[in-house]
């Protein structure tokens, strides 16, 4: 029986968070995020809610290459952080 090779694994050089608050937030950064898979260098990415903080949502992202410079929502605000070390 031969080995099995692992598939291999894209790991992310940067993480993007984008930020949104109000009512809307989740639905607002949901419908952003379906984008996301279509542009170059996207590896993955959650949408995120916290029960302590219902009017607030966050996408992670995760990125093979650079973030495209594409726009975030109207009244959001977001970070990108270039990954240094992983284990």
């Amino acid at each position: 029986m031969a080995a099995q090779i692992p598939p291999t694994q894209i790991w992310p050089t940067q993480i993007w968070y984008v930020e949104l608050r109000g009512p809307d937030a989740l639905t607002r950064l949901g419908e952003w995020l379906e984008r996301l898979p279509a542009l170059p260098g996207f590896v993955g990415a959650e949408l995120l809610s916290s029960p302590a903080q219902p009017e607030l949502a966050l996408v992670a992202s995760r990125w093979a290459a650079e973030v495209p410079d594409v726009g975030v929502p109207n009244g959001a605000k977001h970070w990108i952080f270039r990954v240094e070390r992983s284990v």
